[in-house]
């Protein structure tokens, strides 16, 4: 009898789609501008560049995923050599803050114009031509570092695995490798230009280039620097790094404000420098031991010095938090000083804060930034992104220094580091002494507590501005700044 055959079993499988990999956003725009050395013809482009890392699954190779999009604005000089035309790779720092204020203050071609602290610039905005722009003396690159500007992780990752320390410096890290070899700019003359916490970044990222890839750099710049946060770290229950390390600073501000009005503004500061160095220092060393007498005499020189009244500066038991400072200073007045740059005022929220409630630096300059590069991103370099551009975000509050974990972050072994192996090296540090983010006396002591040779220091360069964490918020301070810093890039490249 003949059985019926069976229906053979097909089984179908059905392949996941294909991923489909991010591309590039990048638009490229040629313009002319006039500076102070004559015309410059320059290529300017801007948008996103994707970065992406292997795929390894137990020692198998599963090819190159995405994992995040970095926002950038680029520059470049038109038909130079580019074995001979440095390059600077600029950011500033937050953790958390685009690199909208170094683009759009200092370095570009096109800037905002903000006016001056006694007259600040007011809604609607405008743009100038940067005739002082650093284009004059390098290629630019500024970039924004992850969930700031445009900046954002690819699809299926999560932002915070890039907020921290260790994460932001290999982000940053191939950014600029892939950057130099895309652009073939492994030959030229490498900068790095970062700003406050971009100064650790700085640091760090050109330490990871120099040891992992053997990308040695010509120079780094480090704005208001601060390499060393126990230098300036008032969450130390005793205060007294940061209290000596900020006084020099307070008093700056004090006489800006009219505190020392028979005294120039060097004479304040070498007493304060002097005064920290000697008797507060060893006052607060003692704590309890110290002689009544002394702390009544340590009291009434604080006091002079930072302005603020003798009885205040005697509850705070001699140690002074800078917030509080902007909020004491001129309470009198109802006003407020501002910590980014102590020469701006604004009216405090109530006659009795106990710390300042907003930052009157920042009120005053953020509308005129936010605005001009809108604009100018859009409607001059073409730009197509319509996702909101995040100038700020609070990521400092969160950020990963597991790598620091029971000690204070520090990056001043990484630029020992640095200097050591590459004898070229030259680092350029630019202070303002109104300046209570990154008070210029901490990064001074930082520099002075560096295990280097004698030579090394002579290849450190120190720049000082009567202004705040930003020099350039200050016309004048902006053209000296721009031009040493040129002539800076050339030096240091062979030029």
């Amino acid at each position: 009898m003949n059985q019926p055959k069976p229906t053979p079993l097909v089984v179908q499988t059905v392949s996941p789609p294909p991923t489909v990999q991010l591309t590039d956003s990048l638009v490229t725009t040629e313009h002319v501008i006039g500076t102070a050395e004559g015309e410059l013809r320059y290529t300017a482009r801007t948008g996103r560049i994707v970065l992406r890392e292997d795929d390894e699954t137990e020692g198998v190779f599963g090819g190159r995923s995405d994992r995040a999009q970095l926002g950038v604005t680029a520059y470049t000089l038109a038909d130079a050599d580019v074995t001979t035309r440095p390059i600077t790779f600029c950011f500033n720092g937050g953790p958390g803050s685009a690199s909208i204020w170094l683009h759009m203050g200092l370095v570009g071609p096109r800037i905002v114009d903000i006016g001056e602290v006694d007259d600040p610039a007011t809604p609607p905005y405008r743009l100038k031509d940067n005739a002082h722009t650093l284009l004059r003396a390098t290629d630019l690159v500024v970039i924004d570092a992850m969930s700031t500007g445009y900046s954002r992780v690819a699809e299926g990752h999560k932002p915070k695995d890039w907020h921290g320390w260790k994460a932001d410096v290999e982000l940053f890290t191939e950014f600029i490798r892939l950057w130099c070899t895309r652009f073939d700019r492994w030959m030229s003359p490498k900068f790095i230009l970062g700003e406050s916490y971009g100064t650790i970044r700085g640091v760090s990222v050109a330490q990871k280039l120099q040891d992992d890839h053997g990308m040695y750099l010509n120079g780094i710049i480090l704005l208001s620097s601060v390499l060393d946060f126990g230098s300036q770290d008032f969450e130390n229950p005793r205060w007294d790094a940061a209290s000596l390390h900020f006084l020099p600073s307070y008093a700056a501000i004090a006489w800006y404000h009219g505190k020392h009005p028979d005294q120039t503004l060097e004479q304040v500061r070498a007493e304060a420098e002097q005064f920290a160095d000697g008797p507060y220092r060893l006052a607060l060393a003692k704590g309890r031991r110290l002689d009544p007498d002394q702390r009544s005499e340590v009291a009434g020189t604080l006091a002079r010095l930072t302005g603020l009244p003798r009885r205040y500066v005697e509850l705070t038991g001699l140690r002074i938090e800078h917030e509080r400072f902007c909020a004491e200073l001129l309470r009198d007045q109802g006003l407020v000083v501002g910590r980014i740059d102590g020469r701006y005022t604004g009216p405090a929220a109530s006659g009795t804060e106990e710390a300042m409630n907003t930052d009157p630096s920042g009120d005053a300059t953020l509308g005129a930034f936010t605005a001009a590069l809108h604009h100018y991103l859009r409607a001059e370099l073409g730009s197509t992104e319509e996702m909101p551009y995040w100038v700020s975000a609070d990521l400092w509050r969160d950020w990963n220094y597991a790598e620091f974990q029971g000690r204070p972050v520090s990056v001043a072994d990484r630029l020992e580091r640095l200097m050591r192996a590459n004898p070229a090296l030259q680092v350029r540090i630019e202070y303002g002494y109104y300046d209570l983010a990154t008070p210029y006396f901490a990064a001074q002591d930082m520099v002075d507590h560096l295990r280097l040779a004698d030579e090394a220091f002579e290849r450190i360069s120190h720049a000082y501005f009567e202004t705040g964490h930003m020099p350039y918020l200050h016309g004048p301070s902006r053209i000296r700044e721009a031009d040493e810093q040129c002539d800076w890039i050339r030096a240091s490249a062979g030029q």
